[in-house]
């Protein structure tokens, strides 16, 4: 596998027109700890691993300013490696294991985003690999096609764009179920499932589109928000059968005391979306299987989850759970003409990062070309694997969601 490190843009430009999906990485910067690539340059954009706050020699700072300093400088290290620079970064996810650092995190993330700063979602998950911070992002090929969106009323004194549009997409921030103009979050979690996708739309709305224009929602909430409330006005805002790719995960903590936050990606014309749905799964209120955006497809985060008349997870540990997972996003994968060497970016979530490693054994026999890149974290306190289920039935344990390029 050829691996493109440092080199001068034009030349890093001349090769990636004949190649269709190209593996990054810097020539030095710490080494990945599973079965990834740093960077991954696909068509427009290049889609960069989650970093976390380790040097190249493996040290980590002795202060969180200095861990969240090391995390971006990797985050750079990778965009450089590729021929771009910060400027070019078009969306980021930023997980802490501690709220309580959220300002600072802030802080500093603002020193490298100084202006046009990218969308972001800011997360506060149980675990991460050996950093306190990780952070992913994507980055588009041509600065020119990188445009700040302005939307009224939005103002979260925070180093963020609420959305960044693209050529062909748009990136949106999270959008919290805040009251913006009390500065408080509503007690009732209806009503903040309300805010914040009242917020999404207006995006949306800024940019010229709709909901209908959605290919991917990430729905983050705390347990402070059920889980059917959320999904009953979620459903009120789309199409039935043809709703966006969606990955909800449970989180341990938002910013601002918020309870939920939406983020996600639209595509700029209608023409260039299209749900895929495989034949043996029933249209959904709540999430398609995959959405194309062009030549990009976005799926949804999978399970062991098997369904039908004898539905559940019906294996019990993470090899056999992450095994079936991978069958299961291939359904929507071949229903799109596609396999695993096309897939270009992914998400794991690990019930317990201490099965980390064995994840990554079973991972990666399924992506021996390309290592996707990818980020991995462990959002919330392990569930307890000892309480009574149904018969055969155990609980899911590990989640993927994936983006793929035609």
């Amino acid at each position: 596998m050829k691996i493109y490190y440092a080199i001068p843009v034009l030349a890093l430009a001349a090769s990636l027109v004949l190649a269709e999906v190209v593996p990054v990485a810097p020539k030095s910067g710490p080494p990945p700890v599973g079965p990834y690539t740093p960077g991954v340059f696909a068509g427009d954009y290049l889609y960069i691993s989650g970093q976390g706050a380790k040097a190249a020699d493996g040290s980590l700072p002795p202060t969180f300013e200095g861990q969240v300093r090391q995390t971006l400088e990797n985050v750079k290290a990778v965009a450089e490696a590729a021929g771009l620079t910060l400027d070019h970064i078009v969306y980021t996810q930023v997980y802490l294991e501690d709220m309580a650092n959220f300002a600072e995190m802030n802080r500093v993330y603002a020193t490298y985003f100084a202006k046009a700063p990218p969308a972001r979602a800011t997360l506060g998950v149980a675990k991460l690999p050996g950093t306190p911070v990780e952070i992913n992002a994507v980055a588009v090929r041509n600065l020119a096609d990188k445009k700040v969106l302005s939307v009224p009323g939005f103002d979260p004194a925070e180093p963020v764009s609420p959305g960044i549009l693209t050529r062909d997409r748009l990136y949106i921030s999270g959008m919290r179920g805040i009251d913006f103009a009390k500065h408080a979050v509503p007690p009732d979690p209806g009503q903040q499932v309300k805010l914040a996708l009242d917020g999404v739309e207006s995006v949306l709305k800024a940019a010229g589109l709709t909901m209908a224009h959605m290919v991917f929602v990430n729905p983050y909430l705390t347990k402070a928000v059920p889980m059917d409330v959320m999904n009953r006005e979620y459903a009120k805002r789309f199409e039935f059968g043809n709703t966006p790719a969606r990955a909800t995960i449970e989180v341990t903590s938002l910013p601002e005391n918020a309870q939920i936050e939406f983020t996600g990606v639209a595509v700029r014309a209608s023409s260039a979306r299209r749900a895929v749905r495989p034949r043996n799964m029933r249209p959904s209120a709540t999430a398609s299987p995959c959405v194309f955006a062009g030549d990009t497809l976005y799926c949804s985060a999978k399970s062991a989850f098997i369904p039908g008349p004898h539905q559940g997870v019906v294996v019990a540990t993470i090899e056999q759970q992450v095994r079936q997972t991978v069958r299961n996003l291939l359904d929507g994968l071949e229903e799109a003409d596609m396999d695993l060497s096309k897939v270009v970016a992914t998400n794991v979530y690990l019930d317990d990062l201490g099965e980390f490693q064995k994840m990554n054994k079973v991972y990666a026999l399924f992506f021996s070309g390309v290592a996707p890149a990818r980020t991995t974290i462990q959002q919330i306190t392990p569930v307890d694997r000892n309480r009574p289920h149904a018969e055969g039935i155990y609980p899911e344990i590990e989640q993927i969601s994936l983006i793929a390029v035609k």
